[in-house]
Order: C-alpha cells, then sequence, then structure tokens
C-alpha cells in the first residue's frame, strides 16, 4: 500500500477495545478523531505520550475531539496501561497488525544497531469526514496535545 497522504479517506478500522468491544472510525463520522499509533504499552516514550493526551482530555474533549490509540498489543496489556496510569480514552488492539499496515506506520526499525519490525510512532488527524487532515510522523511525545492542537483551528 502506498503511503497515505493529508486529504485522502482515512482506512477503515474495526478493532477491539481494552474492554473487548468493537470500536469502528465510521461510529466517529462528525467529529474530529485524534488517532495516534504507539510502539508498546508502559514503555517510556509511549507512556509520556498517553499520558500527555490524559493530561490534556478534557481540554480535546470541550473542543469535540476523540482520541484512539493503537498499538499491537492485546486488550489485557491495555487494559493494564489504562489502569496504571488513569488513561481516559480508548485503546485499541490491533494484534493481527491489520491496522498499523493499512496505515503504513509498520517498518523496520533500528535500535542500537539492531534491525526489527514495529509500529512508528505517527499521529493522523481525522476530520469529521473520515478523511486525513494532518499527519504527524515527528511526534513529541512529551508534547503531542500541543503538536495536535497546532494543527488544528
Amino acid at each position: 500500500m502506498s503511503e497515505l497522504k493529508e486529504g485522502q479517506k482515512a482506512p477503515a478500522i474495526s478493532a477491539k477495545d481494552q474492554d473487548g468491544n468493537t470500536v469502528s472510525l465510521d461510529q466517529f463520522i462528525g467529529k474530529t478523531v485524534v488517532l495516534f499509533f504507539y510502539p508498546k504499552d508502559n514503555t517510556p516514550g509511549c507512556t509520556a505520550e498517553a499520558c500527555d493526551f490524559r493530561d490534556n482530555y478534557q481540554g480535546l474533549t470541550a473542543k469535540g475531539i476523540v482520541v484512539l490509540g493503537v498499538s499491537v498489543d492485546d486488550e489485557k496489556s491495555h487494559q493494564r496501561f489504562i489502569t496504571k496510569h488513569s488513561l481516559p480514552f480508548t485503546l485499541l488492539a490491533d494484534t493481527d497488525k491489520k491496522i498499523v499496515t493499512d496505515y503504513g506506520v509498520w517498518g523496520e526499525k533500528n535500535l542500537y544497531g539492531k534491525k526489527y519490525m514495529g509500529t512508528n510512532r505517527t499521529t493522523f488527524i481525522i476530520d469529521e469526514n473520515g478523511l486525513i487532515a494532518h499527519i504527524i510522523r515527528k511526534v513529541d511525545t512529551k508534547n503531542s496535545t500541543a503538536q495536535v492542537l497546532e494543527l488544528l483551528p
């Protein structure tokens, strides 16, 4: 699949959340969705990013914004992550890697010279019509909310 671009229709999503409920992107037509992809629950960068969204969650929801996090971790891992850090938003379990593949964020990574496959941290802002309004490829984990808000009217 070619790289997604701003203005394109966002790929469909249907996945289980931390409670086993099926969530689809279509549920949020009419709202702005912040869809953030992160590598792994309870790791330092991912925790900083999730907690930044948590700390600014009321301001985001006051603007009608829905926050959804996606990683390849399972539902139980997401439950632990939410409980440990009091996260108020939905996390989607993409254990079959369909969503990360459809969004083009699954790829080769390099850590200390070792190559492996994983999720590249990326945030998509999807408008009320289901179109990709913005893509943030260089996410600042400690200021991810500010990065999102800079791009919104």
